[in-house]
């Protein structure tokens, strides 16, 4: 199908290369061969009379021209994604499309699984899909690849519609043998024992920067990171046996406490709620699958 001489399929191509500046990656993400891809890129150059993307050491870049199309290429994909694939009836006993959530691991374990036993009872036919967190869930969410984010406030994107799940806070996590913390936990303790911290396993940015930032800056004082993993749920048993200290949310705390030898402590330095929220595309509001699985996932948050 073409548009004012443009084949219409190149659109696709054209948001995967605009997206990941990466002939192999973009092939891949739209099930093209790498030639293919190249070939569309060559039309695509021909018919905008501009190089788009451009060698830059190993990387490529996007001209001006192309800075210019990824937010209109996205939005025009987007909208005939949901007005296509939107169904005007929408039966969750018989529904067997694939629906992508991207989450935390700390997500996984205290809102998946009461949502799945939801979904098994009503949609059995559905199959879920959970992607790692990252640190741009909005570009996550605009590319259309997932369905929904479940993410802290703070990352939320300001023009998507979203919905507030459920609150946490932390506790601190030792090891009940700890030889510097015995009694109680003071501030002093705190900075004294070596952290270990939770960090995203694909992040583009300082992994460190959304609680250390604002520990630094309520502070003035850094903790000394000793061990980092892409995994909240695993701190506690990351303790045991050390001196160390991990601050951890609350429910996944109190879990371990179940199982391993540690004690939890209330954090001496107040640290802000987290405030769970989930976030869909506003461009899938009116999907009638989108919606329903919205109210399941905000009924499954009131029972974690």
């Amino acid at each position: 199908m073409r548009f004012n001489k443009l084949d219409l399929n190149l659109l696709v191509a054209l948001n995967a290369l605009l997206a990941e500046r990466n002939i192999s990656r973009a092939a891949e993400k739209i099930f093209l061969s790498q030639p293919a891809t190249s070939s569309a890129l060559a039309r695509l150059r021909a018919y905008f009379n501009d190089e788009l993307l451009v060698p830059s050491g190993r990387q490529l870049i996007l001209t001006p021209r192309a800075k210019e199309l990824v937010e209109p290429v996205r939005e025009i994909l987007m909208r005939i994604d949901t007005t296509i694939a939107a169904q005007p009836l929408f039966d969750p006993a018989t529904e067997t499309r694939t629906f992508t959530l991207l989450v935390s691991d700390y997500t996984t374990a205290v809102l998946i699984p009461p949502l799945l036993e939801a979904l098994y009872r009503e949609a059995p036919g559905m199959r879920i899909r959970l992607r790692d967190q990252t640190d741009r869930p909005a570009e996550v969410l605009e590319q259309g690849e997932a369905d929904f984010l479940v993410i802290p406030s703070q990352y939320l994107a300001k023009e998507h519609p979203s919905a507030a799940l459920f609150e946490e806070d932390y506790l601190c996590v030792t090891w009940e043998g700890n030889t510097r913390v015995r009694d109680r936990l003071t501030f002093d303790d705190y900075l004294a024992c070596g952290h270990v911290i939770a960090t995203f396993i694909n992040t583009h940015t300082n992994p460190l920067a959304t609680f250390d930032g604002w520990f630094m800056e309520s502070f003035d004082v850094k903790r000394r990171v000793e061990v980092t993993v892409p995994s909240m749920s695993a701190l506690p048993a990351l303790v045991v046996g050390t001196d160390r200290i991990a601050t951890v949310h609350r429910r996944i705390a109190e879990r371990a406490r179940e199982t391993m030898p540690i004690k939890l402590w209330e954090p001496p330095p107040r640290i802000p709620r987290l405030v769970q929220m989930l976030q869909w595309h506003k461009h899938r509001t009116n999907d009638p699958a989108i919606a329903w699985i919205r109210d399941k996932i905000i009924n499954a948050a009131t029972l974690v």
